[in-house]
């Protein structure tokens, strides 16, 4: 199978798309990898795999490899003797934040019919903002923690008692996040949360919690990972889950009561549905006296959570075989020609 990773992106997450993109080099030991690279002008480039490394990006050195087009069917080099077909069996949208998990990769694969593994529109709409995540899950009665919204150019009170977590809504890897125990603290970590996004959650710091995480997909069964729980002080900063995204090796499985576990799964099961198929995500979890709650929904996790599975690889290719495609609408022109008709017009 000849797989694209597409990476880069406009996005606050562009690097971390980039240190994923290199750690899939190593995961996939048999399929053929093909690198498209999405600057952060929003161009694509086709990437020689012996210039998968951190430098050749920062540098700009990418601007040297062959420009590609996205057209019908999937990408091409343009040339003087028309337009040379890059070869690819399907795509993992491998873009992490803005592009990738808001749903424009998604739209344009969608339109321009190229396989793509990744959460669909709809699930990018609801797992990319953090209100709509909640919002989701409680209509499927999957609890989620208490939260209040600030809007950045609203009122900075709030109600929720001190200690709190500030949020950004749209973004991931705890980039703008903070923890705030003092009131004196809330006004900068505010300012932080709001150079990243103008709507900001707060939910109540919650101590003496366990938090695990939960990843999988449906390719024609269900295909979940171990359960891992996170080795943290407070939360995961920006820092350890940047380190976090290179991880190819395998973590070992949490120690968790079956009970909490199976809970964990359904959950999970429940929040995937039929929503999110066609894509790999990770879901994490707080437990606290024996409730499970949602904490937020990975759509495209850091090197897509591999090392959460026993063979990663091998579904990644079940996956690609049972993806679904848009129903193919026949248009005949039927309704327009029995107007015409009836109007005596040719």
């Amino acid at each position: 199978m000849k797989l694209a990773i597409l990476f880069g992106g406009s996005s606050f997450e562009h690097e971390i798309s980039i240190v994923s993109a290199i750690t899939m080099q190593k995961v996939f030991k048999k399929t053929e990898l093909v690198n498209i690279f999405v600057s952060p002008m929003r161009e694509f480039y086709l990437i020689d795999k012996k210039d998968m490394k951190s430098k050749y990006f920062s540098s700009g050195d990418y601007k040297k490899a062959k420009k590609l087009q996205l057209q019908k069917g999937g990408f091409v080099i343009g040339g003087m003797f028309g337009d040379k077909n890059i070869e690819l069996d399907t795509l993992l949208n491998l873009i992490h934040g803005r592009d990738g998990e808001d749903g424009k990769i998604a739209s344009m694969m969608e339109f321009y019919g190229v396989p793509y593994i990744s959460p669909r529109v709809e699930a990018c709409a609801v797992s990319y903002n953090k209100l709509f995540t909640k919002l989701f899950a409680n209509s499927v009665d999957v609890k989620t923690v208490p939260y209040e919204l600030l809007y950045k150019n609203g009122s900075r009170e709030i109600k929720t008692t001190l200690p709190v977590i500030i949020k950004p809504s749209r973004l991931g890897s705890s980039i703008g996040v903070s923890i705030v125990k003092e009131e004196s603290e809330l006004d900068y970590a505010l300012d932080v949360a709001f150079e990243f996004d103008d709507l900001v959650l707060v939910e109540p710091f919650m101590s003496g919690i366990k938090e695990y995480n939960q990843a999988g997909c449906y390719t024609d069964k269900w295909e979940l990972s171990i359960i891992e729980e996170p080795h943290k002080e407070e939360f995961l900063d920006f820092e350890k889950k940047y380190m976090d995204f290179s991880r190819d090796g395998k973590v070992g499985e949490a120690d968790v009561d079956e009970a909490i576990a199976k809970k964990i799964q359904n959950s999970f099961k429940t929040v995937y549905g039929n929503v999110f198929k066609g894509s790999i995500i990770r879901c994490d979890f707080f437990v606290q006296d024996g409730e499970v709650y949602l904490n937020e929904i990975n759509p495209i996790p850091g090197s897509m959570a591999n090392y959460l599975f026993e063979d990663f690889e091998n579904m990644i290719i079940r996956l690609a075989q049972n993806l679904n495609f848009e129903q193919n609408i026949k248009i005949d022109y039927t309704y327009i020609h029995s107007i015409q008709s009836a109007k005596g017009k040719a």
